[in-house]
């Protein structure tokens, strides 16, 4: 998903087919393929920046953390910790704004610190967690 082919193409659906086929995988053929290709695409994808993170930080990460208003698609959510093996925890949907505000908090002295953030984001917005089955 990743390859700059797919950032303006004048159709997306022959874009992915292409690509599929140059690559020798099965090329989709309906809508519902295309689809099922583009979020299981999406969802291996995230599993490999996952695993990216973690060699170039040398942390082991236990879960993945969505937010905005694609943490609302729980059908990738679920790909996507089938693919990386963790849980996600998926909101709040409004991620950009309540970051810009947490911050613009901790630099007003609101919170002591990073952790309180988190704390209060957690304790205040619906999170839900989703496990690899």
């Amino acid at each position: 998903m990743g390859h700059s082919r797919f950032l303006a193409p004048e159709n997306m659906g022959e874009a992915v087919r292409e690509a599929c086929r140059e690559t020798g995988q099965p090329v989709p053929q309906t809508l519902g393929e295309l689809a099922a290709c583009v979020y299981h695409s999406l969802a291996h994808s995230y599993a490999q920046s996952v695993q990216e993170l973690s060699a170039l930080t040398g942390r082991e990460y236990t879960a993945v953390n969505i937010v905005g208003g694609g943490s609302r698609d729980g059908y990738l959510n679920q790909l996507t910790a089938n693919a990386t093996g963790l849980p996600v925890y998926a909101g709040p949907t409004e991620g950009t704004a309540l970051g810009n505000l947490m911050v613009q908090m901790l630099a007003a002295g609101e919170f002591p610190d990073l952790a309180a953030i988190r704390k209060a984001v957690r304790h205040s917005f619906s999170i839900q967690e989703v496990l690899p089955c």
